[in-house]
């Protein structure tokens, strides 16, 4: 996969600087002047002092240059008196003035490398942080891949701007008005005009033409973007592809992309080279015009050789970065643009979010409560429609229904992913609303339909569940989830590595894993979200022992999805379209003989069929 760092997402364009660039730039700022940070900004103001310096001695660097061209030519006005050694001591003058300006611009970047790092990490870990405090419902409109660019993009944009504005553009400016004053007071005010008219030229040619490249870098730029995003989607189904053998359908679809994307590299390589012959025309036009003026100058007597050599060795001298002014240009703007959309991701609310006066969630016996609950995904399609449910502190209660009946929703509301839109969703008498989500994440436990795992060991795995537990806690959680004996039998025990999202592991392994972990966070509310649906008949008997395990002494609100895993509930809730049909003993349900009574007789026949 190729990876470029300016690539704006689809629909971006970076044709101009953004219009709110000084806002952009006004929020980088407070990262490299830091409140209550002192050595920031003392490596700050050292980095800039050592830039003048080193832009000091560059300017300055010539005339050495220049005496010692005058000894040798035996002209001047015993210039070359200044050093005992002559042109032989100018020279090495010389030279060790040029290794200074080199030195002062590394030792220039290392005081300030510390300052850019520090800043780069703060702003990565902000956004990073704010990333998981975004709402489900903004996560499941917005492509992984899509967003993790963005964070990237924008946090290596801060990188780049850091390095060309402070460290190209700055000393750029501060050496051309160094030498215009020098160029002014040695030779007169006709060379300063041809040198600022050249620059004039070059800075309008270069940004004339970088804008033209630009919008053939952004479809470059889109194209790579597509590519990657197709690569993310097909290697994240890694199973579906190869379920269905689709691998060379992935390949087409992915060469495909890059075949659009190497047209449009093939035309921004070509603009380059447009853009590198025009800003060596219009350089070499202006070096030779001010050397014809000092030569001029040497034929009648005005100048010497050496200013002949001075006035070259200044034209030469700020060519070199004039070279790169359309690729910092064009950097700088990318740079914007790219950190323009990541302070836009951070400048997304959080959906739900703590109340100011938000306290901790104390739970005394772990009492549930939905009251008359309405929500929906989608203002004008309401999900759930004044559902009530009460679950007993140490109860187990099964949600069962249809899909789209609003099951699922229910866990997450009681989660807090969502806030309900009407009535209120209490534990032990506390609205949700009014309790710190911290705290309400601890004290619930969820054991999902599909077990998701980190690509590492399984013991990492299981000590997501509480960190800093101890190996001794990890295996107990593991044995109370019936999987200590699996993990032990395994070569490396419990650092066996279970692969991207647990692709090593079973299903019930997974799922077993999964268990483990909640067991070891210890959660006095627990809800299982269809945690066995996914799993065969075998296994599912299995996992369900584990998971009646995991509930004693603990309240539990379970969804479901086959009903023969929640007979032995202490109560059964029965939605349709998002309301309560039905409540009761799985008995008693079926004795009434309504819509549980149909839908375990629906199963029940699947089963016996299936059998």
């Amino acid at each position: 996969m190729r990876s470029t760092r300016s690539a704006p997402p689809p629909g971006d364009s970076p044709t101009k600087i953004p219009e709110n660039s000084g806002r952009i730039l006004m929020r980088v700022a407070p990262y490299l002047w830091p409140e209550g940070q002192g050595w920031v900004k003392r490596r700050v103001v050292a980095a800039l002092f050592v830039l003048v310096l080193a832009k000091a001695v560059t300017v300055g660097t010539p005339f050495l240059y220049k005496a010692a061209v005058d000894a040798l030519a035996d002209e001047g006005d015993g210039v070359g008196w200044l050093l005992a050694y002559g042109a032989v001591g100018l020279t090495l003058a010389y030279g060790m003035a040029r290794a200074m300006s080199v030195g002062f611009q590394q030792l220039r970047d290392v005081i300030f490398a510390r300052v850019g790092q520090r800043a780069l990490r703060q702003l990565a870990l902000e956004t990073f942080t704010h990333i998981h405090r975004l709402s489900m419902r903004y996560h499941l409109t917005r492509k992984t891949g899509g967003l993790s660019r963005i964070v990237e993009r924008g946090v290596k944009g801060v990188e780049f701007l850091l390095r060309f504005l402070i460290f190209s553009i700055g000393p750029l400016i501060i050496e051309l008005v160094m030498v215009s004053i020098v160029l002014a007071v040695v030779f007169d005010l006709s060379y300063v005009a041809v040198v600022l008219a050249v620059i004039g030229l070059y800075t309008i040619f270069t940004f004339a033409v970088t804008e033209w490249r630009v919008k053939l870098r952004r479809e470059m730029n889109n194209q790579d973007t597509d590519a990657n995003q197709k690569a993310i989607d097909s290697l994240l189904n890694f199973e579906t592809v190869k379920y269905f053998g689709a691998e060379a359908r992935e390949a087409r679809r992915y060469d495909s992309a890059m075949a659009r994307y190497e047209v449009a590299a093939v035309k921004t390589q070509y603009s380059l080279a447009f853009l590198n012959f025009g800003q060596s025309l219009l350089i070499t036009l202006g070096l030779v015009g001010v050397m014809v003026m000092a030569a001029i100058g040497v034929e009648q007597g005005r100048l010497t050789v050496g200013d002949f050599v001075l006035v070259n060795s200044y034209l030469v001298q700020i060519s070199i970065p004039l070279n790169m002014l359309g690729t910092v240009y064009r950097e700088i703007r990318q740079a914007l643009v790219d950190m323009g959309e990541m302070f836009h991701l951070l400048d997304q609310p959080a959906e739900v979010q703590d109340a100011p006066d938000a306290r901790q969630l104390e739970v005394r016996g772990g009492e549930v409560v939905f009251d008359d609950v309405r929500f929906g995904y989608d203002p004008d399609r309401e999900i759930l429609k004044g559902v009530t449910i009460r679950v007993e502190p140490g109860q187990k209660v099964a949600l069962v229904g249809s899909s789209g009946s609003g099951k699922s929703t229910i866990g997450r509301l009681l989660f807090r992913f969502y806030d309900v839109t009407g009535g209120a969703v209490r534990i032990d008498g506390q609205d949700l609303r009014s309790v710190t989500q911290d705290s309400l994440h601890e004290n619930i436990g969820v054991v999902p339909q599909d077990t998701v795992l980190f690509n590492d060991t399984v013991g990492y795995n299981i000590a997501y569940g509480r960190e800093n537990a101890s190996q001794a806690e990890i295996e107990a959680a593991a044995r109370a989830a019936q999987i200590h004996d699996f993990i032990s039998s395994l070569p490396e025990g419990y650092e066996t590595r279970v692969g991207e999202r647990g692709l090593k592991l079973s299903g019930g392994e997974k799922q077993r894993v999964g268990i483990a972990r909640t067991l070891l966070k210890n959660p006095p509310v627990l809800l299982l979200d269809e945690a066995t649906s996914a799993l065969d008949t075998d296994t599912e008997r299995e996992i369900q022992a584990a998971l009646n395990r995991a509930g004693e002494g603990r309240t539990v609100l379970t969804i479901a999805h086959r009903l023969s895993t929640i007979a032995d509930a202490d109560r059964i809730v029965v939605l349709e379209k998002g309301e309560v049909v039905e409540t009761g003993t799985h008995e008693a349900l079926l004795a009434r003989n309504g819509r549980y009574a149909a839908l375990w007789t629906l199963q029940s026949a699947e089963a016996e069929a299936a059998a």
